[in-house]
């Protein structure tokens, strides 16, 4: 049975956020909201200290590379389109055939 991992790293940019304390709460609440929405993980994995920027990675698993990327792509859309307090600045997508046995 084969296997395809799309996963896709966000840079955002949260200009309203004051305070490492705020930027948990959007980001805790955003990865959340993936989770729920697309079943898909994520967690954030770079600029840790950086109230204003952030970066989370999302990784959907699937069995067709038409599935995996799409979710990425509705992933990388809804951030867009329902975090208005986030500004994106980068998106680096990747789909990675292998084979589980």
């Amino acid at each position: 049975m084969g296997v395809t991992v799309g996963a896709c790293r966000i840079s955002l940019r949260l200009p309203e956020n004051h305070s490492l304390k705020g930027k948990r709460q959007v980001i805790k609440s955003l990865i959340s909201r993936l989770h729920n929405k697309f079943n898909v993980s994520a967690a954030e994995v770079d600029n840790n200290d950086a109230w204003q920027i952030a970066t989370i990675a999302v990784v959907s698993v699937a069995n067709s590379e038409r599935h995996a990327a799409e979710t990425v792509q509705s992933v990388v859309d809804f951030v867009r389109r329902e975090r208005l307090d986030a500004e994106i600045l980068d998106v680096q997508t990747e789909t990675i055939h292998g084979v589980a046995e």
